[in-house]
């Protein structure tokens, strides 16, 4: 009789393994990445784990790649969902996409579904044979272990270290990166652990030479002692694999029972009996006795589901058993088995039925193979999984030759499409190339405008995209389709703005949206480039009525998306126009919208965009916190809009509050961003280094920008990265570079200064302006600039940039010492310290103590004790009259006296007096 071996040589590992299931259930999740060679016991081990688990009380469930390609997309998470009592199609149902980011969404969804599992009851997730795994269903792993710290979940995933697929071994070094994610390795038996396991399995054998022969894999451990146990082991002839060990064993069964073996390991190691009988043709109880003998031999377990080969190299061993034409022969029975058996819904069987097919493509069968594999990259795209779909659109191209140029052609679109949404740029680009070579042949100018359309206007792709584009409007020329001509100008435009050519960009566009009226998607593509053409606050009007357009187009076509980028698009103008209160009221319907978009990607427009107004209005805390959520939610997704955001945040709160931890990170650390990006995070940076007080630094830092007038800035960044070299050329003393940034800034005045829609506000353009000019010893200027810019911030409610103008403004009317100009300076500089003491503007605290200390806290020497007495009583509201009555005097004379006081002051109004007095004390 066969006796079950315990686990043997892993008590480490388990051990590990124990503890990570107890800080789970504690509320620390993990993930566990086990691997080794295959048979060196991983699914042993979890086997043993999972018993320990429901011992504890845990949930369990099990998530299984299969050994050959042919799954549902998500197969291991489709199980697993179905373990915890989620609907699997519930939550794969396929949102609406418009970048390849959006596909988040999902693996949101699917972490969500785990983590509310595991909120009821500690959860062990055991995905087996990762190495295995479509490359979407590795990505929802990427995407869990951000979030599983804080649950309780622990996820052991097995893998298979000398061969991991290539999306697992890409993948491998981030999720090291991640705290919560450790790796375990197994390592081969030593020769004690061997003579531990043989006795249990065969007493008495010689355990050095049974690990010799084996090299300490339990699994060839095993075959070796039950080949000896039943008879089939021979001395002379000893086995090499486990291969040669299954294979010495099915000489022992019966012809029946290897028939059945054969066929069940051409349907996969996992196998119904019923499709091993439809595709023998024969009834499923006379099977019945065959799958039993295979039982008892040890080739197959019973499963709740039905079937299952012991291990995937005891079904590489049956199926290697198989001559070219019974297996041949076998995968066509199963295949139309399988279309036979689902043909009401094949949905979950397209991939299977496409791998069977497959290998019949090179014995005549090419075009079937090519039929049944688009279906199932259709499929696979249709549920999200663009990897799959892009291999299996790939596989269709490769079968043969003999296809017509209108099948290659939709092929080679669906393809590119895919690998865009893949975030596989290049297999994109190729595939369009070679579909635009498929539509020049044909001359069909409608066809090379849906090949140029495939690749899209990425920084990436930008050369091919144009080069395709320009081609493409060629064909078309002015009388052809309007629909895709105004699509391909909306695309030639955006094109145009990453050139940095913005008259292009707004020609283009313009005729653009005047073609797409009429087809909702191109006035959709035409108002994104449309709008992407008003970047300075002379275009802010403009955008709020494309915001209105955008919102209009989204009521209509009931688009979650469409409203969300309209609602950015207004908030984005509204803060340009210094309107944040308007802005900060449109907060409510973006997060609707982004409720209504949903996943990682929604959450984080809305994060970022209530970041930006936050900063606007000097709630720095409430920033911070949403900044760093924003950033958090889309750093694993699309890392280098996350990071540029997120850093373009740090360097705007810089100035008011002092440095964050994640902000001096970024000033040791310089960003790298895009060529198109680079000069204005250079100048970012210069001005990061100057806020952490490191001027020698920042010196450095500035000077790889080179010279303002050879600075090549992205249309929406020219205004902040010529605001922010204002700054560090005016605190470096680059009075040169000052005077020509000044220039450039000068036709903005009265303005606002934004970073992009809902990125950054960096306040009155007036404010940079009069800073500059007073570095200059333009004092007179100076005060015109920074007094205009005190009442916009004010005007604005951007509360923030109101005490640093009313700070500077009082620091250079003390500098220019004019008549009245100390004691302006006097109530300027109160003003400056207790808005700056009510926000906790930590970065100014000590400056506006100190100019109020400088400025001094008596009444002012300028007025008389009389005058004095006086403006006492304006400032309790009394008249002329009442004041002439107070002091007995004229009222002519106390006339005269408020004249005196508005003069000595510089004042224009009874208030400005009253307040005056009020805040000194005289």
């Amino acid at each position: 009789m066969w006796v079950h071996e315990g686990i043997v040589g892993r008590q480490r590992q388990l051990e590990a393994l124990r503890r990570g299931l107890d800080a789970a259930c504690a509320g620390a999740g993990r993930i566990v990445l086990c691997s080794g060679e295959a048979g060196i016991g991983k699914t042993r081990l979890a086997q043993e784990l999972v018993r320990v688990a429901v011992a504890d009380a845990c949930a369990v469930a099990w998530g299984r790649c299969p050994e050959a390609e042919g799954a549902p997309a998500f197969w291991p998470w489709r199980q697993v969902l179905h373990s915890v009592d989620v609907d699997p199609d519930a939550v794969f149902g396929g949102p609406v996409l418009s970048s390849p980011a959006d596909r988040f969404r999902l693996f949101e969804d699917v972490s969500d579904a785990i983590g509310r599992a595991a909120e009821r009851s500690a959860l062990l997730v055991v995905l087996d044979d990762i190495h295995r795994a479509d490359e979407s269903s590795l990505l929802v792993l990427r995407h869990l272990a951000d979030r599983i710290a804080t649950t309780r979940l622990l996820v052991l995933a097995a893998f298979r270290d000398d061969e991991p697929s290539g999306a697992l071994s890409r993948m491998l070094p981030e999720l090291l990166r991640i705290p919560a994610v450790e790796r375990i390795e197994l390592q081969p038996l030593q020769t004690d652990e061997v003579r531990e396991q043989l006795a249990l399995l065969a007493p008495g054998v010689d355990a050095a030479a049974v690990a010799e022969l084996t090299g300490g894999n339990p699994l060839f451990v095993r075959e070796v002692a039950r080949a000896m146990a039943d008879g089939t082991w021979r001395p002379n002839r000893p086995p090499h694999s486990v291969l040669d060990a299954v294979q010495a064993r099915l000489d022992r069964v019966s012809t029946d029972c290897r028939g059945v073996l054969q066929a069940a390991a051409v349907v996969g190691r996992d196998f119904s009996l019923a499709l091993v009988a439809a595709a023998r043709n024969e009834p499923l109880a006379r099977l019945l006795p065959a799958v039993d003998e295979a039982v008892g031999h040890g080739l197959v377990d019973r499963t709740d589901a039905d079937y299952r080969f012991v291990h995937v190299l005891t079904r590489d061993a049956v199926e290697a058993t198989l001559a070219t034409a019974e297996r041949l022969a076998l995968h066509r029975k199963v295949a139309e088995a399988l279309q036979e058996r689902f043909a009401e819904d094949l949905s979950d069987h397209l991939a299977d039925i496409a791998r069977h097919w497959e290998q019949l493509a090179p014995y005549g069968e090419a075009s079937t193979a090519r039929s049944w594999a688009v279906r199932a990259a259709d499929d696979a795209v249709r549920h999200l999984a663009y990897e799959e779909g892009v291999r299996l659109f790939r596989n269709a191209l490769g079968f043969d030759e003999r296809l017509s140029a209108d099948e290659r052609y939709r092929i080679l679109v669906a393809l590119g499409r895919a690998a865009y949404f893949a975030g596989d740029p290049d297999g994109c680009g190729e595939a369009a190339v070679a579909a635009m070579d498929l539509a020049r042949r044909t001359a069909s100018p409608e066809l090379m405008a849906r090949a140029a359309l495939v690749v899209e206007a990425t920084p990436d792709l930008r050369v091919l995209a144009k080069q395709l584009c320009d081609e493409a409007l060629a064909a078309l020329g002015d009388d052809g389709d309007v629909v895709l001509r105004a699509r391909l100008l909306a695309q030639r435009a955006h094109l145009a703005l990453y050139d940095g050519d913005l008259s292009l960009t707004a020609s283009l566009s313009t005729a653009a949206l005047k073609l797409a009226y009429g087809n909702d998607r191109a006035l959709a593509e035409a108002l994104y480039a449309r709008q992407e053409a008003c970047p300075t606050p002379t275009g802010a009007p403009e955008r709020l009525e494309l915001a209105g357009e955008m919102l209009t187009l989204a009521r209509r076509t009931n688009d979650p998306r469409l409203a969300m980028w309209g609602e950015i698009w207004r908030i984005g103008a509204l803060v340009e126009s210094g309107r944040l209160m308007d802005a900060a009221a449109e907060l409510a319907p973006l997060r609707l919208a982004a409720g209504r978009v949903g996943g990682p990607v929604g959450a984080w427009h809305l994060d970022r965009v209530v970041a930006c107004v936050s900063q606007a209005r000097g709630r720095f805390g409430g920033a911070v916190v949403a900044g760093r959520r924003a950033f958090d939610r889309m750093r694993t997704i699309e890392p280098t809009p996350a990071a540029g955001r997120y850093f373009s945040l740090q360097c705007a709160l810089a100035p008011h509050i002092v440095l964050t931890d994640d902000a001096a990170a970024y000033a040791d650390e310089p960003l790298e961003m895009p060529p198109p990006f680079v000069t204005v995070t250079r100048v970012q940076h210069a001005f990061l280094l100057l806020c952490a007080g490191r001027n020698d630094v920042a010196g450095t830092a500035y000077e790889q920008t080179g010279p303002p007038t050879s600075w090549v800035l992205p249309p929406f960044f020219r205004l902040p990265g010529h605001y922010y070299g204002s700054l560090v050329a005016a605190e470096l003393g680059r009075s040169e570079d000052l005077a020509s940034l000044l220039d450039l800034l000068e036709p903005y005045s009265g303005g606002h200064v934004t970073g992009g829609n809902g990125v950054v506000y960096l306040g009155p353009v007036d404010l940079a302006l009069g800073r500059g000019a007073a570095v200059l010893g333009e004092q007179d200027r100076a005060v015109e600039l920074l007094e205009s810019a005190v009442e916009q911030a004010d005007r604005a409610s951007a509360q923030g940039f109101a005490a640093e103008a009313r700070y500077h403004l009082a620091v250079t009317r003390l500098a220019r010492g004019a008549p009245g100009d100390r004691e302006r300076a006097e109530v300027t500089g109160r003003d400056a310290e207790r808005l700056v003491r009510a926000l906790g503007m930590t970065a100014y605290a000590v400056r506006t103590e100190d100019l109020v200390s400088r400025l001094g806290r008596t009444r002012s020497p300028l007025l008389s004790e009389r005058e004095a007495e006086v403006a006492q009583l304006v400032a309790k509201g009394l008249t002329n009259r009442q004041i002439a009555e107070q002091l007995v005097i004229s009222e002519r004379t106390a006339e005269n006296h408020v004249q005196h006081i508005l003069t000595k002051l510089g004042f224009a109004t009874r208030s400005q007096i009253a307040v005056w007095s009020a805040r000194t004390g005289a």
